[in-house]
């Protein structure tokens, strides 16, 4: 079933030319061809979004329970309102403002935009890679020896093809922890995250010598842009402890966030991680740690008692044989958890294939199926779990009013998902991208009927495949 649209014949606002713009000054890789930008794409500062109303669901799942049945805010045969970027109205039989795009839902599923709360997305240069590697193998042999070749323009292609497929699958919001690269391929990372309309975190990752780039990669490359923010990244341990002092003063000055890997792999413990981020102040609220995997019951207190924030990346963990977070005891202690691809060790973006591993490693563990996280629990991890993370709760992960406008309509309508049983169980079990039928950012439509809005996909797979040939051919 496919949704139609009505609406006035109004001109396309003239879209501007962001501050990313003019970059193309970077010397390219041998044998490399300019970036080509020219295509048309939706433009969040081109002027308000277009009021929209989606009519008629079949079910609209709020993350709100004022706004509707139960903890994720039920609501059957509802609409949904979006003008100016933000959600206007949600409840049954909504009257369509002057010059709005009514878009038939009825029949589809509406819910938040998914919060990918950790990835890498330059690593769809290597997917599939080191399949019979664990996380040290894989660093070794695929990420530290493939990142060092890829130059400005060829990032840009690789970042922009895991961007839109993570759009395309339902990603609203991504944080992307980016390893220490040149300011010019910073330039060219975050222009093609901007070029996708995706809401995103760009948290930096940089040798203590090269520290001064962060505050300028926020200042001249991030602020600009209103889809996007900044985190700091680090490194934790016992041996990183005074470039982790130095990073966490450098965020604290900035008002950022501290993002940080911790404990991923079982070999992880003799750096003490979560020793040196107390030691360097780092460990409050303003941490978000990926993975998280082998805490002790006792760090699982102190995360709780010092509100710091977790990751929870379950395909990569499976991937890498890192092992299986202890989720139902961090559930328990009230640990803010959301969920995460994890760049090239996921391989691919698929947020339902994330909440169905991280409710079925559990269960698989625990021998029960009442075991946290439940299916409501795990949606809510994906949305506004997510966004809590991030202490961006008050912008987005549910269909509030007055929070912005990231909207994912679900064709339930296919072979995969139909007949009708019981539609949260069929969402987490059922669910795939191409079940994807609208996505919304900030209120403009990013993907329509299932298709990404002013991108050309077989492009954008030609330039990645060549970039991945200069790649290989660098070796």
């Amino acid at each position: 079933m496919t949704p139609t649209t009505s609406s006035p014949t109004t001109p396309r606002p003239p879209r501007r030319r962001t501050v990313l713009a003019g970059i193309g000054a970077v010397p390219l890789a041998a044998g490399a061809t300019p970036v080509t930008t020219a295509a048309p794409r939706p433009d969040p500062a081109a002027g308000p979004a277009p009021t929209t109303l989606l009519r008629g669901a079949e079910l609209v799942l709020t993350m709100d329970p004022a706004l509707g049945a139960g903890d994720l805010g039920t609501l059957e045969r509802a609409d949904v309102l979006m003008r100016d970027g933000r959600i206007a109205g949600v409840g049954r039989r909504l009257p369509a403002p002057a010059g709005a795009r009514v878009v038939d839902v009825s029949g589809m599923l509406v819910l938040p935009g998914f919060v990918d709360l950790h990835n890498h997305l330059w690593q769809s240069s290597i997917r599939g890679g080191c399949h019979t590697q664990d996380l040290y193998g894989w660093l070794a042999d695929c990420n530290r020896a493939t990142l060092p070749r890829i130059g400005p323009q060829d990032m840009y292609r690789f970042v922009r093809l895991a961007a839109l497929d993570a759009l395309q699958a339902g990603v609203t919001t991504v944080v992307d922890w980016v390893h220490p690269i040149p300011f010019g391929t910073s330039e060219q990372y975050i222009r093609a995250l901007d070029h996708t309309g995706l809401r995103f975190v760009y948290a930096m990752a940089h040798d203590t010598a090269d520290l001064d780039l962060v505050p300028r990669v926020k200042k001249e490359l991030l602020d600009p842009l209103p889809l996007a923010s900044a985190q700091v990244a680090v490194h934790a341990g016992m041996d990183r402890l005074d470039p982790l002092r130095r990073s966490r003063e450098v965020a604290r000055d900035l008002g950022l966030m501290i993002n940080s890997h911790v404990l991923e792999h079982r070999g992880d413990r003799a750096q003490e991680p979560i020793r040196s981020l107390r030691a360097a102040d780092a460990f409050g609220p303003d941490l978000l740690m990926n993975h998280a995997i082998h805490l002790t019951e006792d760090e699982i207190a102190q995360t709780a008692e010092a509100d710091v924030r977790v990751a929870h990346c379950p395909l990569s963990n499976m991937r890498l044989g890192s092992g299986i977070i202890r989720l139902p005891e961090l559930g328990r202690r009230g640990v803010r958890t959301g969920l995460g691809h994890d760049g090239g060790t996921n391989d691919t973006s698929d947020m339902f294939g994330v909440m169905k591993a991280a409710v079925g490693l559990q269960r698989a563990l625990h021998q029960s199926a009442e075991v946290h996280p439940t299916i409501p629990a795990v949606l809510r991890m994906a949305t506004l779990g997510g966004a809590e993370c991030l202490h961006m709760a008050d912008q987005v992960g549910s269909l509030t009013p007055g929070k912005r406008a990231d909207v994912l309509v679900l064709d339930p309508g296919t072979l995969n998902f139909a007949p009708r049983f019981d539609r949260l169980g069929q969402i987490v079990l059922n669910g795939q991208p191409g079940n994807v039928s609208h996505v919304y950012v900030d209120g403009r439509a990013r993907k329509v009927r299932g298709k990404l809005v002013d991108v050309d996909t077989a492009e954008v797979v030609r330039e990645a495949e060549r970039a991945a040939a200069r790649v290989r051919a660098g070796a």
